[in-house]
């Protein structure tokens, strides 16, 4: 018996057992060995991670074709795991070791600290794998991997010594995004861009003004960043001796002027081409070296002053600039951002932001200083621990990408791989065109050692483990020599890239190999189209010789309903979990699978969240009605034996949104999915099949009921089918309890895809169809115009054939019961007053004399018509002016185009019901 109310804190954790008990997610199952295979490895999540939103969009898309395609008979294995996440493991490690008081790592050395690493992974690193049950994942949970596991560590290994062999893995000192405080290089994406604007400002000359060092000292302490510094460069003589003249250079960061070496300026910037004609010089303050001015396109006449400060060693920009130019790069930071030896001894030692004040300080008391202004920009932060990042050269371990990314574009363009939706394809190749050397090591302890070790002169060998190593030492030096393991490991994403077929067992042949590679689809999201998906692409070519995944669908963002990003700061998170305890987990995967629109970013509300969990209850609801009406689940029931329009007519539209469903699925069109699955089982089952069968269900004829009955039951198993991928815990409780005698031989997981071929009927869709339409147009024209609810209105048809007067005779009673009617009648032309409405070709109009002021009704319309027509117009003034898209945030401007969407299409509705006056 179905309980009075579904409680997912009561049902969520028994289907769930109900799962595992049938081992419905496993793999190669015995019923599918010989099945097609479907597999998708899932983005696997920071082992130290919490599920976020991200997480609950990311894995409910996965989780509905999955599902979908496991109903459709195919041997599905989603790939679980998690990513060891360098950074984020050790400092959560270290973070403890700190509140705990025990010594740092350095004191405890590298190996006890990686033992205390992989302890806390074991005890807690298990959290979002419990938490994506939660959610309904259905990932094969016995073959979960770890990017540090015993197997995937031998891959990363391999891979690593193959691309040396090959050429492609090589030692560098490049610039590289420092962090000054976690003392390692970090990647793109973990470079966050701050805005930053300051407010000290001071001009030379200024006698109202005076430099106040103090007070810009005190701006600098609480932001650093965040103003525009003028310095004058002296220009000198070819024998070295000041002219006189000065070139003035703008910089944001004046500390970066120690390790200048040369100063641009624009090839046709008619201010200094008598310079760069002389090859003149300018003396650089503070150091008195002698740097070049010379003529690159990278400096911008429309900026500043059009002459730029060039600083090899500490600007990404600068260096192509060096390259270009042959200027030196002069290294004037230690790994902490302090001036080292190559700073003047006055600023040796001294912090970045330190040597900032002073050097300011002192250019103005030198008469260098000409202007400080604030000045608004992105200052790039490490997003892990706070501080600016310092490009900075290092040596560093890089791959040659360029060759694997060449392939990686071949592969594309013979559409081996294709992404959707496909405007992506076009970001993908401009991005791989202009892709550059990858930094692949890390100075931390956690994540894989690089397999490369130093000889005593410092040269090096690349070796699978110690004795290789040795071998290939004594082959290199000509006897056994001491050698030491490089201390780097390696960056996260290098064994994510190899995900899609390490976890199948590479660079072993196994089963799981051969049959799940290449996979699928892979589903992630856009951010991270570059540092993964290219990434598994670049490395699944070089190892299989084969793309590692069919399709790439590629989903938005979750955003607060204001269409903000959602941050911890703005205090506009949203927690799924949270989410799950109060609504269940099937709602907030019905609400992201429906919002879910291919290129458009998810504005979630929890009244959404609501709102769908209203749909289950819906469902539940419905199920409890028929069982109280004995509909009960016949296995021997043909729903193509149906004789009453009504049946034969839903057995029609169940066959239409299954299709219409499973076309959305394949296109990786989940809010149409979903939109199809919503409007099959609240639109037309429960508000017209159900109602329109309760009549039927308490009257006389025993055959009709058991018919309908028997369909009533049928209808409801195909709606449950058809949300299932959808909403999994409801639909598989539902599935259960109303099985009928002797059960199901599955679980609604392993059922199969409602399959209802040969349903559509064109002359019980004609009819009932009809009703359904005059009713709802009738409906719309009482709200549109104000009828009052209990108001009985006579309705006459014009002009009717006899086949529409055949058919009110079988449906004339339900129309009158539905549309709140006085009374039918036939006419040959629509009398005075009457407001008309079209159903299928049938006029028909609504006798609203006495019932409705129609001129009053008028006069209200066409005030409302106008209060809107004046909303758009000032709406598109905002949308027409080019300062106002300049200034307000995105979130702002695409709320102003939602609301004159929503003012027109209002507007639409109210135009038509007052042409029906």
């Amino acid at each position: 018996m179905i309980e009075k109310t579904f409680t997912p804190a009561d049902v969520e954790p028994r289907v769930a057992a109900a799962w595992e008990a049938a081992q419905a997610f496993r793999a190669g199952r015995e019923d599918r060995k010989d099945a097609p295979a479907y597999s998708i490895v899932i983005p696997p999540p920071n082992v130290t991670g919490s599920l976020h939103m991200g997480h609950a969009l990311n894995n409910t898309l996965q989780d509905v074709l999955c599902r979908f395609e496991r109903m459709r008979g195919k041997d599905v294995l989603w790939q679980p795991g998690t990513d060891h996440a360098g950074i984020a493991t050790q400092m959560v490690v270290e973070r403890q070791m700190m509140e705990h008081q025990e010594p740092n790592r350095h004191v405890i050395g590298r190996e006890k600290f990686v033992e205390k690493v992989w302890a806390w992974k074991e005890q807690s690193g298990s959290t979002i794998v419990n938490q994506l049950k939660r959610l309904g994942a259905s990932c094969d949970w016995s073959r979960e991997r770890f990017t540090m596991d015993e197997g995937l560590s031998a891959a990363v290994v391999e891979i690593f010594v193959r691309l040396h062999e090959a050429g492609l893995i090589y030692k560098d000192k490049r610039l590289s995004n420092w962090d000054p405080k976690l003392l390692t290089v970090i990647s793109d994406i973990e470079v966050q861009q701050e805005e930053k604007r300051g407010s000290f400002a001071w001009r030379r000359g200024d006698p109202d003004k005076p430099f106040d060092a103090l007070a810009l000292s005190k701006v600098l302490d609480r932001d650093p960043n965040g103003h525009l510094y003028y310095f004058d460069y002296p220009v000198v003589d070819a024998d070295g001796r000041d002219t006189g003249a000065v070139i003035t250079v703008a910089t944001t960061r004046p500390e970066t002027m120690l390790g200048d070496t040369g100063v641009a300026v624009h090839p046709d910037d008619p201010r200094y081409q008598d310079l760069v004609a002389a090859k003149a010089r300018v003396r650089l303050p503070l150091v008195g070296r002698l740097i070049p001015i010379v003529a690159d396109t990278y400096s911008d006449p429309e900026k500043g002053t059009g002459a730029v400060k060039i600083t090899p060693a500490h600007d990404f920009n600068d260096a192509e600039v060096g390259k270009r130019q042959g200027l030196a790069a002069i290294n004037i930071f230690d790994a902490e951002a302090r001036l080292n030896e190559n700073a003047p001894e006055a600023f040796r030692n001294l912090g970045r932001f330190e040597a900032r004040k002073r050097i300011v300080a002192t250019m103005h008391d030198l008469g260098h200083l000409a202007e400080v202004e604030p000045h608004q920009h992105q200052v790039p932060h490490g997003d892990r621990s706070g501080v600016p990042i310092e490009p900075w050269l290092t040596d560093q371990w890089y791959v040659n990408v360029r060759p694997l990314a060449d392939k990686v574009v071949e592969a594309v363009r013979r559409g081996e791989t294709r992404f959707v939706p496909l405007n992506w394809e076009r970001v993908f190749f401009e991005w791989m065109d202009n892709i550059q050397p990858w930094c692949i090591s890390r100075q931390l302890w956690w994540g894989h050692q690089i397999p490369a070790w130093y000889g005593p002169d410092g040269a090096y060998v690349v070796a699978r483990d110690e004795a290789e190593a040795r071998e290939k030492a004594r082959a290199k030096w000509g006897a056994d020599v001491a050698l030491t393991r490089d201390e780097d490991v390696l960056d996260t994403w290098f064994s994510s890239a190899l995900w899609p077929y390490s976890t199948f067992g590479w660079p072993e042949k196994t089963p799981e190999l051969k049959k799940y590679y290449p996979t699928s689809v892979v589903v992630t999201g856009f951010d991270i189209i570059f540092f993964w998906v290219a990434r598994m692409m670049m490395t699944g070519l070089f190892t299989m010789n084969e793309v590692p995944f069919r399709d790439v669908y590629l989903h938005a963002l979750v955003r607060d309903e204001k269409g903000a990003k959602m941050s911890k700061s703005k205090g506009n998170v949203l927690d799924p979990l949270e989410l799950i305890d109060q609504y269940g987990a099937d709602a907030l995967r019905f609400t992201l699978a429906a919002m879910a629109a291919q290129g458009r970013d998810i504005k979630l509300a929890t009244s959404r969240v609501e709102g769908y969990r209203n749909f289950g209850t819906k469902l539940w609801n419905a199920a409890r009605f028929a069982e109280v009406n004995g509909c009960l689940r016949d296995p021997a029931f043909d729903p193509k034996s149906a004789t009453s329009a009504l049946n034969r007519w839903i057995a029609g539209e169940a066959a239409k949104a299954a299709a219409e469903t499973q076309t959305a699925i394949e296109a990786y069109k989940f809010n149409e999915a979903a939109g199809a699955v919503y409007r099959f089982i609240w639109n037309v089952v429960c508000d017209w099949y159900l109602e329109l069968a309760k009549p039927v269900l308490t009257g006389s004829d025993e055959a009709a009921k058991a018919e309908t009955r028997a369909m009533v039951a049928f209808i409801l198993d195909q709606a449950i089918l058809l949300l299932h991928p959808f909403m999994p815990f409801i639909t598989e409780e539902l599935w259960a309890v109303t099985a009928g005698e002797g059960g199901r031989t599955s679980v609604a997981a392993l059922a199969p895809w409602p399959d209802l071929g040969g349903l559509l009927d064109a002359e019980a869709e004609a009819e009932i169809g009809w009703l359904v339409d005059l009713v709802s147009e009738i409906r719309s024209i009482r709200t549109e115009i104000g009828v009052p609810g209990g108001a009985q209105v006579p309705l006459v048809l014009v002009d009717a054939s006899e086949a529409v007067k055949a058919r009110y005779d079988r449906l004339g009673e339900t129309l009158k019961r539905l549309a709140r009617l006085s009374g039918v009648g036939f006419v040959d032309a629509a009398p005075k007053g009457a407001v008309q409405v079209i159903a299928r070709g049938v006029t028909a109009a609504l006798a609203l004399e006495g019932i409705v002021d129609i001129e009053a009704e008028k006069a209200r319309l066409g005030k409302e018509i106008a209060r809107i027509d004046a909303d758009i117009a000032k709406i598109d003034a905002k949308l027409g002016n080019p300062d106002f898209l300049a200034r307000a945030k995105e979130e702002v401007v695409e709320e102003q185009r939602e609301r004159r969407e929503e003012a027109t299409a209002r507007r639409a509705k109210l135009t038509d019901a007052l042409a029906r006056l």
